[in-house]
């Protein structure tokens, strides 16, 4: 492109003053004049001829600059454009490993199935234009109830934007870790939605949902005639069979490990049957034995949901079954408790927008290994539960900063007393704008 530019220029030039380098029949009107008086010709035949080559020399003029109209500013935005496109890579390039984005989801991204604050057009902002990853981001959420692949398909319809399994950290993802110690012993997953093809998808190979579980015990639940919803249970077992699960007697086949992967639905009944299952040593109605591990894929007292008050969460389960286990038992309840603000978590969402960060650029290509890339700089933790999200990513340490929103949990005028963040606005939508400016994101400015 620039040989052509250059020779069209050149011939320009050359067209322009060519005739007072060498003999030519194409001279200007000065030169018309004197030749046409040397030659003898008639006065009218000079006028003639002085005013047809006047008018063809000012039409070259005019040709002449009309082509530096076209032709300079090709020129000028070609350089601009090449200049854009490096100085972009550049900033893009730094960018790329200076700072990544955690979110909450309920009370940040969603009050129950509906977006708030604005947060379609905030992860819009994360996005070029053709659709392709800009800013390495991840939802940390402590629910749960069904496998990251469903959740991210959920988000993306939710939000209008491309959303990979990658992306969605919840409560009960470290339980993935513990597979390989419980692959073929029988455990049970308790929650809503689907724990047990949760588990199934982790590679946990004899696990039983809590609902299936109490299922096949006659009489564990005196209150069970009492319960309406019953019936759908055993029909959902029948939409979701367990052809991954292997055959087990519940009768003799102690359980090896209960994990709560998201909230209960029927508190009383499984408070009773995990009482029985954790105090008899995994056998419903045998005497008392060693209490196998429990899970918890969370320890939310609270969370915010549609209702306009505070909903109890899974640490508001865990207080109740504690508290009855201690009362029924002579030993207190052993646990162990995941999701946020356990440090461990915010290490691994470090780790996994890492792997994002590697993985996608802005140009929407991938690469392997870590070449030319730096540890960030700062990542962003934005929730709305100051003793959850801001409590975690304070606990974390650099190189997190935390945003605390005022559309979920915490709705207060000033920021949190006891965990107080780096920074409070009122949406998630005011904390990206904020976050892009800051990070002088070239796709914001």
């Amino acid at each position: 492109m620039e040989r052509k530019t250059q020779a069209l220029l050149s011939f320009l030039l050359n067209s322009k003053n060519d005739h007072h380098k060498r003999p030519s029949s194409r001279i200007c009107g000065a030169c018309a004049l004197h030749k046409t008086t040397t030659r003898g010709s008639s006065s009218l035949q000079k006028r003639t001829s002085f005013s047809t080559r006047r008018k063809r020399g000012r039409e070259k003029e005019m040709r002449f600059q009309r082509s530096l109209v076209v032709v300079f500013p090709r020129i000028r935005n070609k350089f601009q454009s090449q200049a854009s496109r490096y100085f972009s890579s550049q900033l893009e390039s730094e960018q790329r490993s200076s700072f990544g984005i955690a979110f909450d989801i309920d009370g940040v991204i969603l009050r129950g199935r509906d977006p708030i604050g604005g947060s379609p057009q905030a992860m819009r902002r994360l996005y070029g234009d053709s659709g392709n990853l800009n800013v390495p981001f991840l939802f940390l959420t402590n629910g749960g109830g069904v496998p990251e692949s469903k959740r991210a398909n959920e988000l993306s319809e939710q939000l209008g934007v491309k959303i990979l399994p990658s992306q969605v950290l919840q409560g009960h993802s470290p339980f993935k870790s513990l597979s390989e110690r419980y692959e073929n012993q029988l455990i049970i997953a308790a929650g809503k939605g689907e724990p047990a093809v949760v588990m199934s998808e982790y590679g946990f190979k004899k696990v039983v949902s809590l609902d299936e579980y109490a299922s096949l015990f006659e009489n564990i639940d005196p209150l069970s005639e009492y319960k309406k919803w019953t019936a759908n249970q055993v029909l959902d077992r029948s939409v979701h069979p367990m052809n991954t699960v292997a055959r087990y007697d519940v009768s003799s086949e102690a359980v090896k490990a209960v994990f709560v992967v998201s909230d209960p639905v029927d508190w009383g009944r499984d408070i009773q049957v995990l009482c029985d299952v954790l105090r008899c040593g995994g056998l419903p109605g045998q005497e008392n034995g060693h209490q196998p591990p429990l899970y918890f894929a969370s320890d939310d007292l609270e969370y915010k949901a549609a209702f306009p008050s505070n909903r109890l969460g899974m640490g508001a389960f865990r207080i109740a079954l504690e508290s009855v286990f201690n009362r029924v038992h002579h030993n207190p309840l052993e646990h162990v408790s995941f999701g946020k603000p356990n440090p461990v978590v915010f290490k691994n969402a470090e780790a996994m927008l890492r792997q994002l960060q590697q993985s996608y650029h802005s140009d929407g290509s991938k690469e392997s290994g870590d070449s030319g890339l730096q540890s960030f700089k700062t990542l962003y933790m934005i929730g709305d539960n100051p003793s959850v999200d801001i409590k975690g990513a304070r606990q974390a340490g650099h190189p997190w900063f935390s945003i605390l929103t005022r559309t979920g949990v915490f709705q207060g005028k000033h920021n949190h007393a006891e965990f107080p963040a780096d920074l409070v606005v009122d949406t998630v939508e005011e904390a990206v704008d904020y976050i892009l400016g800051r990070e002088c994101f070239i796709g914001y400015l």
